[in-house]
């Protein structure tokens, strides 16, 4: 059993569900990233989602866009981000911790190597934005006996069809979209999300997390009532750059920021 699925199981079986902070890896800078994950742990953090900075993110709203910007000016690479990954395994091998991100770093080392050295450094999934199922088998095939989840998008206009399509190739968990749109959108309907869910667990019994709109601790309240986790994004990385301007350090940015899950994991936790 990998590292997530232990995660998600034990979670599932005290009744509580996951609190799944998300950051882009070297922002605003390459030694920030390793402290604000401790942080998030010591905060309530279940998983820790690391972005991997991208010229091109395509489904990030103008928050996590300029983040990735910010960690971009540092030259941060996908080895970069594995060597934060394995800086912080040095004292802490329990959180999973999984990559976000998009094809083109991967590609660029190539998939053996990429599952290779993930592995090595200790991340235990995988979500890349713009790899559908139809063309991610043989990073799948990479990745699996590396003991490593592949972990997949779902949205509101997945089909039923698509659903089952994409739960016989994910591992871990599934990740769904709340609404049409990019991260950081406003116009969560909890009703919705609902909705989507009944017909995911109607197909698979792979946990779901949402993510998407989940700005605060109503909103994560809310939607873990009716989903397995609950990822956020855009208001973590507003709170990175509201520091990064005020000049904190990185103690102050790693506290100010994780603030906002231990808010969040007290609410999801009084369910």
């Amino acid at each position: 059993m990998s590292r997530i699925s232990a995660r998600l199981e034990q979670l599932a079986s005290a009744g509580r569900k996951a609190v799944v902070p998300y950051i882009v890896a070297g922002d605003p800078s390459p030694d920030t990233t390793v402290p604000l994950m401790h942080e998030l742990v010591a905060q309530g953090a279940d998983i820790v989602e690391l972005g991997v900075p991208f010229s091109d993110p395509m489904a990030e709203g103008p928050v996590i866009q300029l983040g990735h910007e910010r960690a971009l000016m540092h030259r941060a690479t996908l080895r970069d981000i594995l060597a934060m990954v394995a800086e912080f395994r040095r004292t802490d091998n329990e959180t999973p911790v999984v990559l976000m991100g998009y094809a083109n770093p991967v590609e660029r080392i190539g998939y053996e190597a990429f599952a290779r050295e993930a592995a090595a450094a200790g991340v235990d999934g995988v979500l890349i934005v713009d790899m559908p199922p139809e063309e991610a088998g043989d990073l799948t095939d990479q990745l699996r006996p590396a003991g490593i989840d592949m972990i997949f998008l779902l949205a509101p206009t997945t089909t039923d069809e698509r659903i089952r399509k994409v739960a016989a190739m994910a591992s871990g968990y599934l990740y769904c979209v709340s609404l049409k749109g990019v991260t950081g959108a406003g116009h969560l309907d909890v009703s919705a999300v609902a909705a989507l869910l009944a017909r995911i667990k109607a197909i698979t019994s792979l946990p779901v997390t949402v993510g998407f709109g989940i700005k605060d601790a109503a909103s994560a309240s809310a939607i873990a009532r009716v989903a397995d986790g609950v990822v956020i994004g855009s208001a973590l990385v507003e709170r990175v750059a509201a520091a990064t301007r005020e000049g904190r350090s990185t103690e102050e940015l790693a506290r100010d920021t994780a603030a906002l899950i231990g808010e969040i994991r007290a609410a999801v936790d009084a369910l």
